[in-house]
C-alpha cells in the first residue's frame, strides 16, 4: 500500500495494483481499474516514487524470505530491516 493525502489534509492508504494512471492536470489525479478516482495532493513524480518503493520493498521481502533472513519488527526500536531495497545477488551466486 502507498499512502497520499487528499486535498482535505485526509491521509489514506491505496493499493498501487489497482491505479491504472497517473495525470497531473495541475491537481494529481489517480485513476484505478475500477474507474474510480482520487486527487491528491502529491505531484505525479511523488505517486510514482512511491509505487516504485512500495514494489522494490516487496522483491526485498521475498529476496529476504528466500535467503530465510527475513524477520519483522517485535519491538519498537528493534532493527528489523524496513522496505529497504536488498541487492539481488548476482548471476553466478544463484
Amino acid at each position: 500500500m502507498i499512502r497520499v493525502t487528499r486535498l482535505n489534509g485526509e491521509h489514506f492508504a491505496l493499493n498501487p495494483d489497482l491505479i491504472e494512471r497517473v495525470e497531473g492536470h495541475p491537481d494529481t489525479v489517480l485513476f484505478l481499474v475500477d474507474g474510480h478516482k482520487y486527487i491528491v495532493s502529491e505531484a505525479v513524480e511523488d505517486v510514482l516514487d512511491e509505487i516504485r518503493e512500495y514494489r522494490a520493498s516487496i522483491l526485498a521481502t521475498a529476496y529476504a524470505m528466500d535467503r530465510g533472513t527475513y524477520r519483522t519488527p517485535t519491538t519498537p526500536g528493534d532493527d528489523a530491516p524496513s522496505a529497504s531495497v536488498v541487492p539481488f545477488p548476482a548471476r553466478e551466486e544463484r
